[in-house]
């Protein structure tokens, strides 16, 4: 890698006259004879790391801010004043042109400087404004070792007067493309790439809240991740559920193209249970994660079966061991169990409909039926009396119709006696 020019101010700077309004010749002879020190320090072989170390001590002492969090007991007002000192533009001013000095020297060798320390340089880079060049030469190095950085270390600011977003996001994006070609180019070893993947899931989620952040941006960085570097989703999901919770406006196609990104066999039992009750997720997001919930049940339970077969050379497997774990298989006969409580419910609210329903068609019938009704009550009570007056002429108790018992009815109380009743004497 060719070393960066150090910085000059006859290409972009002001002229050596109005150099010095805003750096002293103190600080000028300091910088010269840093930098000639580490120039006689690498001609003697001396280990990159080491130099790396140098640079970081110098890096520090000009800037504070590149410090982050120091242990307990060092002082940090403890330090030089060459940027303390004059106004707040001079002070910028110094601030950008110690950050090109330093990136200007950085060994060739990437893993020399942790990435912690560049993620602050990078941080006071695009606060201060430095060069195109130099702000491109410290995010190479943070890409290539972007699995060793921590969600609190790249919050980054954004610092455009044009982007209206919290962080800068399109930042990320370019240090996750670049990481993800240097790990498909075989330059690195393919085991940060799924500790990369947890740190996009997680900076989606925090920059999902900003109601500035456009669509177009967020699946950008979403995508930029390959599908295989996670193995769950569950990071993903969450995410993108607090995106559309922050954006109501999204229409439904951006809903559906959002959610594409989603592998739903790739979610847990809990994600799968919350995106099947999540009215934000589109009809078919949401029945892809119920059929693959299915598949997987189905699975479960086709491995947990006992083999019958007796030509298999598997017939002492034990059935447990073919399983994941007990605890699984519970859970998803749970799941199985609440689901068909809810297929039950359902064909209960069906069948309540249809006999409101019915009880409907029969009260709009019950005027057209009544005058039968009536009728028929009628000629019943005549049949029924007459009936009961001929039982009682004919010696049955009239007050049970169906028991046939017959009893004594005496002479001359019959109100209304029959001709052969009486006597032919």
């Amino acid at each position: 890698m060719d070393h960066l020019p150090l910085p000059d101010s006859s290409a972009g700077r002001p002229p050596p006259v109005a150099a010095k309004s805003w750096l002293d010749e103190a600080c000028i002879a300091e910088i010269d004879y840093f930098v000639k020190t580490l120039s006689g320090i690498k001609t003697k072989g001396v280990r990159p790391d080491l130099i790396g170390s140098i640079i970081m001590h110098y890096a520090c002492k000009w800037i504070p801010e590149l410090l982050g969090d120091p242990p307990s007991g060092i002082n940090n007002t403890v330090v030089t004043d060459h940027i303390s000192s004059g106004s707040a533009t001079v002070s910028w001013l110094k601030k950008r042109f110690f950050i090109e000095t330093i990136v200007s020297v950085l060994p060739p060798e990437k893993e020399t400087v942790p990435c912690s320390f560049l993620l602050r340089l990078l941080k006071n880079a695009n606060l201060v404004g430095v060069g195109s060049n130099y702000r491109e030469e410290i995010e190479k190095r943070v890409a290539w070792r972007l699995d060793q950085a921590t969600m609190a270390e790249l919050m980054i600011p954004c610092f455009s007067h044009v982007k209206g977003t919290l962080l800068d996001v399109e930042l990320m994006v370019r240090l996750v493309k670049r990481f993800v070609e240097i790990n498909l180019d075989g330059l690195r070893s393919g085991a940060g790439l799924f500790k990369v993947a947890k740190l996009v899931d997680a900076y989606l989620a925090e920059a999902a809240v900003d109601a500035e952040l456009e669509l177009p941006v967020f699946m950008e960085l979403a995508g930029a991740v390959p599908a295989q570097a996670r193995a769950t989703d569950d990071g993903l999901y969450r995410a993108i559920d607090t995106y559309l919770k922050t954006h109501a406006n999204v229409t439904k196609e951006e809903k559906k193209t959002l959610c594409k990104l989603i592998d739903s066999q790739k979610l847990s039992i809990e994600a799968s249970l919350h995106a099947a009750q999540n009215e934000r997720l589109p009809v078919r997001s949401v029945i892809q994660v119920l059929f693959s919930e299915q598949a997987k049940l189905q699975s479960h339970i086709n491995w947990s079966r006992p083999i019958t077969n007796p030509k298999s050379p598997n017939r002492g497997l034990d059935p447990l061991d073919r399983c994941h774990s007990s605890r699984d298989i519970m859970t998803l006969q749970q799941i199985e169990m609440k689901r068909l409580k809810e297929h039950v419910a359902k064909l209960e609210r069906q069948c309540q409909l249809m006999q409101s329903q019915i009880d409907k068609l029969l009260e709009k019938k019950k005027g057209f039926f009544s005058w039968r009704k009536m009728g028929m009550s009628t000629t019943l009570g005549t049949m029924s009396v007459e009936v009961a007056d001929e039982r009682v002429g004919k010696g049955y108790d009239s007050g049970s119709i169906g028991k046939q018992t017959p009893v004594k009815v005496k002479q001359g109380r019959s109100k209304t006696p029959k001709p052969w009743r009486q006597s032919t004497s």
